[in-house]
């Protein structure tokens, strides 16, 4: 039962000092501080339940989107969560068409960012009143009810409403053996968080082997920023992990086309299975690959121009859940295996609930398929991943696993919290 209207929206700027350690660095971002804009939702009902929002950022930048996360809290403030959730899709059209701000998106930036804050919170919201994890929440929906959640506007003509609901009734058959499967073996994934470009040879090798030790058997690497550095790191990796192990690598939007084709070219010994973001994300016709496309359009065109082998969903760059739903399910139709993005603040913690839901109800295979994990910052969340055996175990706390320990927020709060004011002040002296 959905009840109560919201009578609180706030948004907080939680920053951690990542580019101390070069964690999360590569070739376009040397000096990244994991953070987000943080939401939460109140409201009148008696259950004292709140809804937890964030959407990811690298430090500067924070505080523009916590801006336009405030500028869109007219349309969720005194709003019935039954009323949202029962008209979803003129919600978030309502949320995305503001006449005044879609002007600086549309469905893209910073309004796009803080819109997805908003919305995650919404989710979050809505799974905790039905008292379920947000993953099972989506498998248990009637398939019109999850459609009703979608707008399908701008992707009518690769993907309608009555496909869609053909691909989720399709969904149906063998969903309870695939979620059994979920529960018992989990998700499978893989690792970034070895391989960072600001790391030393040293700290690389460490976590390497300690990686292996785990029983991670898929590796990621950044690249980008040098050749001959790229060729020795990306040799030092393959000569730890062996040639059975999977290698991928990540550019970061660093290259221009040719470049791209280039660079790959002298990389291409190291055998990876995907180059990601060899170029700019709006460049539909110069991708071989690409990843976290900043809306649902963007990823149409990849999928009919066949620009890309493997699709990365990202669940604060899209539209929260409600844009997700609309890639997995193009993303099934085209027969594209999605392997998220995830790592940053709580990418990992919201995109497992996505990806769990894509195996049991839309895409029903593993077949080239992972996620993305990296190994920061779940110690301040209440309800952090679990990883066994290098996969996803499903979370099975209700909500969207959103939500940071009051504590953590409150000592890295920028620039006020306890974190922030120290750093701050030893730059000043």
């Amino acid at each position: 039962m959905v009840r109560g209207r919201i009578s609180r929206l706030s948004v907080r700027d939680v920053r951690f000092p990542t580019s101390l350690g070069g964690h999360g660095s590569d070739a376009m971002h040397t000096d990244p501080d994991y953070s987000a804009a943080y939401v939460v939702l109140e409201t009148d009902a008696e259950d004292g339940l709140k809804g937890y929002g964030i959407t990811f950022t690298l430090g500067k930048g924070t505080e523009v989107v916590a801006c336009a996360v405030n500028a869109l809290a007219h349309h969720v403030l005194n709003k019935d969560l039954g009323d949202i959730v029962g008209d979803f899709r003129g919600f978030y059209r309502q949320l995305t068409s503001d006449g005044q701000l879609r002007w600086i998106g549309p469905e893209k930036g910073v309004v796009h960012l803080a819109t997805a804050a908003v919305l995650n919170a919404v989710w979050d919201l809505w799974a905790k009143q039905e008292g379920k994890p947000l993953w099972k929440l989506l498998v248990d929906m009637d398939p019109r009810m999850l459609l009703s959640c979608i707008d399908f506007r701008y992707i009518t003509d690769v993907l309608t409403e009555e496909e869609a609901y053909g691909i989720l009734q399709k969904g149906q058959i063998g969903k309870k053996e695939r979620e059994r499967q979920m529960l018992m073996h989990g998700y499978p994934a893989y690792t970034t968080s070895c391989a960072w470009l600001g790391y030393s040879d040293d700290t690389l090798k460490q976590l390497c082997t300690e990686a292996l030790q785990d029983g991670w058997t898929r590796f990621k690497v950044k690249v980008g920023a040098d050749l001959q550095d790229d060729i020795r790191r990306c040799r030092l990796i393959r000569n730890m992990i062996g040639p059975e192990k999977t290698l991928m690598m990540d550019a970061n939007q660093r290259w221009d086309v040719p470049e791209a084709i280039e660079w790959m070219s002298k990389l291409a010994e190291f055998k990876p299975l995907w180059i990601e973001e060899p170029t700019s994300p709006d460049d539909i016709l110069g991708h071989a690959t690409i990843s976290k496309c900043h809306n649902r359009v963007i990823f149409k065109q990849l999928l009919q121009a066949k620009a890309l082998q493997f699709l990365q969903i990202d669940s604060c760059r899209l539209g929260s859940v409600n844009e997700n739903l609309s890639v997995l399910l193009m993303a099934k139709k085209f027969e594209i295996p999605v392997c998220p993005h995830a790592g940053g603040v709580g990418l990992c913690e919201l995109v497992q609930h996505l990806i769990i839901f894509d195996f049991i109800s839309v895409s029903a295979s593993l077949k080239n398929r992972m996620c993305e994990y990296v190994d920061h910052l779940h110690e301040h969340f209440r309800y952090p991943v679990t990883i066994k055996k290098a996969s996803y175990m499903p979370p099975k706390d209700a909500g969207y696993s959103t939500e940071m320990k009051e504590e953590s927020v409150k000592k890295h709060q920028y620039p006020d919290g306890e974190v922030w004011k120290k750093l701050l002040a030893a730059q000043n002296n």
